[in-house]
């Protein structure tokens, strides 16, 4: 094996030696808000221009008549839950493979989290199981669009309508998506339940470093969110000098969308040419066929390597500077049984919680040479899998 074979945990030249792309990335048009925000004041105000620019531009990009504005996207799903009128001892139905702060939120009104199962092919929450979890105490559903992927709200929504129960569309690692409503229709995600909710967290495809938002076109969810969080002030605030910075990137996100949305097309093929044990999670639209586009916070992988743990997978990846994580942890293997309901079996939220690769999203707007370099990268490891995994278990 020649040097230039050797991947950088064995001692080679790493793809990336300054390491993945740092975010956010330099943006003229933000630093000019800032800078504007703070020589006129208005960063300081608590009602001044640009939240209310925000929300209207939020409202119309989403078609949105209610846009509320918050801390976090965790302070977002807590307030749709109050929004939606969730009373201690009722339940809410999740998938049992989804970001940690949504359980812990409906405990935190008093709930109980009921946990489904995935689609075995995209990992999203499957709508089949809903009807098993659901009983006379079911509230809501909430339902998260994870790691690039798209769950089928609209097949959700069809269930919860007929039942009465209001649907929680979690559209943080989404923002920007479109929906396919019908052969016709389509939305932008977080539109397509009774309520929405964004995050503008430091690592999201809009970011303040926090905040959040709160969408539905329904009066009574938009009422009950008011009455909570405005006491003399707001109490979930997002600050105006976020909002200001906010602005700029919401009007260039169709564009970079598109950007990442052919990174992850090319990246796509070239793994699949390489025969690669990574399944993207996302299905890529036919423009020709669908009005559907994912938005990639993160790019999904169903990892189905033997040789390699995908935990030592993820350091060499690591090591040649590219951002490959882990997935989350599911949700019934991290919380204690008696925490919540699971009255299907949670094969496929198992196999998430043991396979799942998620690609963190800046190398998306990168040149179209660098998804090539990381796909090279990362076969690199793969080829050298055996040499790693003999390294590591001399090591230990």
């Amino acid at each position: 094996m020649t040097a230039s074979d050797l991947p950088a945990i064995l001692g080679g030249e790493p793809a990336f030696a300054d390491g993945p792309p740092a975010w956010p990335q330099p943006c003229q048009a933000v630093i000019e808000a800032g800078q504007k925000a703070m020589q006129d004041g208005s960063w300081g105000h608590y009602h001044g221009p640009h939240c209310r620019r925000l929300i209207e531009a939020l409202s119309e990009y989403h078609s949105a008549e209610t846009v509320h504005l918050c801390s976090s996207g965790t302070a977002a799903v807590e307030l749709a839950l109050r929004g939606a009128k969730v009373e201690p001892g009722e339940e809410v139905i999740l998938a049992a493979y989804d970001f940690k702060a949504n359980f812990q939120n409906v405990l935190a009104v008093g709930g109980i989290p009921v946990l489904v199962d995935l689609k075995p092919q995209t990992w999203q929450l499957d709508p089949q199981f809903l009807e098993s979890a659901c009983t006379e105490k079911t509230k809501a559903i909430i339902v998260s669009h994870l790691h690039g992927g798209l769950a089928d709200v609209a097949a959700v929504r069809t269930f919860a309508e007929q039942r009465g129960i209001t649907v929680i569309e979690d559209a943080c690692q989404a923002t920007g998506a479109i929906l396919t409503e019908s052969s016709s229709d389509c939305c932008a995600a977080g539109m397509s339940g009774d309520v929405g909710v964004l995050s503008f967290g430091g690592s999201k495809l809009l970011t303040a470093g926090r905040g959040g938002a709160v969408l539905t076109n329904r009066a009574d969810i938009a009422q009950r969110i008011r009455l909570y969080t405005q006491r003399g002030n707001d109490a979930y605030p997002l600050s105006e000098l976020q909002a200001a910075v906010l602005l700029p990137q919401l009007q260039q996100l169709d564009a970079e969308n598109a950007t990442r949305l052919q990174r992850v097309t090319r990246l796509t093929e070239l793994l699949c040419d390489r025969n690669l044990p990574l399944k993207p999670l996302a299905v890529i639209p036919v423009p020709s066929t669908s009005q559907s586009r994912p938005a990639f916070y993160k790019l999904g992988f169903q990892y189905s390597g033997s040789v390699l743990s995908r935990d030592l997978l993820c350091s060499a990846v690591r090591a040649e500077g590219v951002a490959l994580d882990p997935g989350f942890q599911a949700l019934h293997r991290s919380h204690s049984r008696r925490r919540f309901r699971a009255p299907v079996a949670l094969s496929q939220a198992d196999a998430a919680d043991e396979r799942c690769l998620m690609l963190h999203h800046p190398v998306l707007l990168e040149a179209a040479s660098t998804v090539e370099r990381v796909a090279a990268a990362i076969a690199r490891v793969i080829a050298t899998a055996r040499d790693i995994a003999d390294a590591r278990e001399s090591a230990c």
